[in-house]
């Protein structure tokens, strides 16, 4: 039998799962990492448009893997979605498995976890731009 408030959690997790928040190609993406869990073979992609002045204005991912890893990413692409960079530098990996909500064995947390290295790694992985002219 679940906790007291764990269905609550269940069910936010599902609704991430099955409708996640920003899924797919950023437009115009400025930043972008990619990173996988070796245990579980979990994948997330994360593509961020990142202004002059430091406001991520669009956040989208992509991935395969368990109900975990990807209702962790749709959660994080959605708090982060519109913020500065300096609150994703600020934000640790136990605010991650708060913000996810559900108690997890640590090889689960390991898959909650995965989305929020890709989104501290791609905050300083720069798109590089193959050949000459501007992206305007």
């Amino acid at each position: 039998m679940a906790a007291p408030g764990e269905e609550l959690y269940q069910d936010r997790i599902l609704d991430h799962y099955e409708e996640p928040y920003h899924r797919g190609d950023c437009p115009d993406c400025t930043h972008v990492h990619k990173d996988a869990n070796p245990l579980c073979g979990d994948v997330i992609r994360m593509e961020l448009r990142i202004d002059d002045r430091g406001t991520m204005k669009e956040i989208y991912f992509k991935g395969d893997g368990c109900c975990i890893s990807q209702a962790a990413a749709s959660m994080l692409v959605e708090k982060f979605d519109g913020r500065h960079i300096d609150e994703v530098k600020k934000f640790t990996a136990e605010d991650m498995l708060e913000l996810f909500g559900a108690r997890l064995t640590p090889n689960r947390q390991k898959c909650c976890l995965l989305s929020w290295r890709v989104l501290q790694a791609a905050i300083f992985s720069p798109v590089e731009v193959k050949g000459i002219g501007d992206r305007g």
